[in-house]
């Protein structure tokens, strides 16, 4: 339903967001979306900084692994099905 919208549709929305709403309304809303958008890539870099700091505390040796499934497992399951 929403695939076709296209960019008039889009400008009559922000037209009768504006006239709902107002532009002191709206500005202060974008402003407080774009505190939280800051305080949660804020927070995301602490909690990354918190796992390098502990794991440096351990004496942990992380080793990055890849995990996908390679494509012949897939192809030996479909076979057994």
């Amino acid at each position: 339903m929403l695939n076709n919208i296209g960019l008039p549709g889009l400008l009559l929305i922000a037209v009768v967001v504006l006239v709902l709403f107002g532009r002191g309304k709206i500005s202060s809303l974008m402003g407080e979306v774009g505190k939280g958008i800051t305080s949660f890539k804020k927070g995301i870099d602490e909690g990354n900084k918190e796992i390098e700091t502990s794991a440096k505390d351990a004496d942990v040796d992380h080793e990055v692994r890849d995990v996908t499934p390679k494509d012949d497992v897939k192809s030996k399951k479909k076979d057994k099905v």
